[in-house]
């Protein structure tokens, strides 16, 4: 980081995770994350694009390495106190209470978040104008809702906790095209809203088409970080499938 330079709003060094009993999953990535930006991570299946993103919530142990969000080690910290920090994690599949209403959703996203900064009334209202049609719905059940709305909920309910960061793992699997397209739009209102997103997708062109920057993940390694209009489809093809090593 140069002199000057704004503190990375999500930061790791040579951070290694993997599940007990096996080697390494995510293997040495290195990363600084500029506030207010959508940082895309694609790959192809078995890249380990979800065991990194778990690792930065602290879902997966970190072996080695360190975490930072906005300059504060979070690392060594549970998941809970990870939110606490400033970092929210949306996970792929289920990330709403389905038997309860929309209402009952938000309510319990903070009911564990009594001292965070800026929790509250304020934030609450924030959110609800970045998905308005939450709030017009508040006693529908989440599970009479459709897969994009779904995913509104899931943002929602992580963003009340007010945080720096958001983790989203493949918001758009199994959504169609139609959702995807509403889900890519709420993740750009999202960071319009002055919170950084990593995005961890396997819609390539989704993804590419709302991301600041792109990081290629093979193997659990980085391949390969640059803003979008700098990949081709042959670039793609050959981190994917091994060509570039």
């Amino acid at each position: 980081m140069t002199i000057g330079a704004p503190i990375p709003a999500l930061s790791m060094k040579d951070l290694r995770a993997g599940y007990p009993g096996g080697g390494d999953i995510v293997r040495g990535i290195t990363l600084d994350q500029a506030p207010e930006t959508i940082l895309a991570v694609i790959g192809p299946n078995g890249s380990g694009k979800s065991s990194f993103v778990k690792t930065l919530a602290g879902l997966l142990r970190t072996r080695e390495g360190t975490i930072e969000v906005t300059g504060k080690k979070v690392s060594d910290l549970s998941p809970a106190k990870r939110v606490m920090s400033g970092l929210a994690y949306v996970p792929q599949e289920a990330n709403v209470f389905r038997s309860l209403t929309i209402r009952e959703n938000l309510k319990l996203a903070t009911e564990f978040l009594r001292g965070r900064t800026g929790v509250g009334l304020a934030q609450e209202a924030q959110v609800m104008a970045l998905f308005p049609e939450l709030g017009q719905r508040p006693k529908t059940l989440a599970g009479n809702l459709s897969g994009g709305q779904r995913q509104m909920l899931a943002f929602a309910c992580a963003l009340l906790a007010n945080p720096e960061v958001l983790l989203l793992d493949e918001p758009t699997a199994g959504l169609s095209p139609k959702f995807v397209g509403e889900t890519m739009e709420a993740v750009v209102r999202v960071r319009e809203s002055g919170v950084t997103v990593l995005l961890v997708e396997q819609n390539v062109a989704a993804a590419t088409r709302i991301a600041d920057e792109v990081m290629v993940l093979v193997a659990g390694m980085k391949r390969l970080m640059t803003r979008p209009s700098a990949i081709s489809s042959a670039d793609l093809a050959d981190l994917f499938f091994g060509k570039a090593q």
